[in-house]
C-alpha cells in the first residue's frame, strides 16, 4: 500500500516539475531588453525543404548586450534567414552584411516592458493552473485508492505541501523575470 502512495505523490511531484519547465521555457521566450539567443528560439528556416529550427544551421552569439549576431553554417542560407526572422513576427529587423545576419535588439519602451510583464504574469498563472490540475488528480487518486482514513489524509497533506512549495518556486520565478524585464 505504501508503494501506492508513493507513486501518487512522485507522479505529482513530476507533473508538477513539467509544469516549471514549460514556464521556464515560455519566460525564455519573453524578451527583458538584453540580446539572448534563445529569443530566436521560436524562429525556424526551410533548409532542404524541412522547417529547421535557427539553432541548427547557424551559430548564434551576442557580441553585446544589444546585438544578436547569427552566423549560418551554409552562406547560401542568409536570405532565408532573415526571411524566417521577419516572418516570426518578433520585432526584429535583421541585417546581412554578407556573412551574418545582424539584429540590433531595440531598447524596450515602458509601455512594452509593462505588456512583457503582464504576459510573464499569464503565463506564471497557466503553470499555477497546471499544478493545482496535478493536485487534483493525486487528490482524486488517493480517493480512489481506497486506503485507510489517517493514511488517507496525511498523503493528501503531503500532495497539499508539494503544491505549496510549487506555487512559490512559481511565484519566485515570476518575480525574478519581471524584475529583469522592469530593469532599464
Amino acid at each position: 500500500m505504501n508503494e501506492d502512495i508513493e507513486f501518487i505523490i512522485d507522479n505529482a511531484k513530476e507533473s508538477m516539475q513539467e509544469a516549471i519547465k514549460h514556464l521556464e521555457k515560455q519566460l525564455g521566450n519573453i524578451r527583458a531588453g538584453k540580446a539572448n539567443p534563445s529569443m530566436l528560439s521560436s524562429v525556424k528556416v526551410e533548409y532542404y525543404g524541412s522547417m529547421t529550427p535557427l539553432s541548427q544551421v547557424s551559430n548564434i552569439n551576442t557580441p553585446d548586450a544589444r546585438t544578436l549576431s547569427i552566423q549560418p553554417f551554409d552562406k547560401s542560407l542568409i536570405q532565408e534567414i532573415e526571411k524566417a526572422i521577419m516572418n516570426a513576427n518578433l520585432g526584429f529587423n535583421p541585417m546581412n552584411n554578407g556573412e551574418n545576419v545582424i539584429i540590433n535588439v531595440p531598447p524596450l519602451t515602458e509601455e512594452r516592458r509593462k505588456q512583457l510583464s503582464k504576459q510573464a504574469k499569464s503565463e506564471a498563472e497557466e503553470a499555477k493552473i497546471g499544478v493545482r490540475n496535478d493536485r487534483r488528480t493525486a487528490m482524486n487518486e488517493v480517493k480512489s485508492a481506497d486506503l485507510p482514513e489517517d493514511v488517507q489524509k496525511d498523503t493528501e497533506e503531503e500532495i497539499q505541501k508539494l503544491t505549496d512549495q510549487f506555487i512559490a518556486k512559481i511565484d519566485k520565478i515570476y518575480e525574478a523575470k519581471e524584475k529583469e524585464i522592469m530593469t532599464v
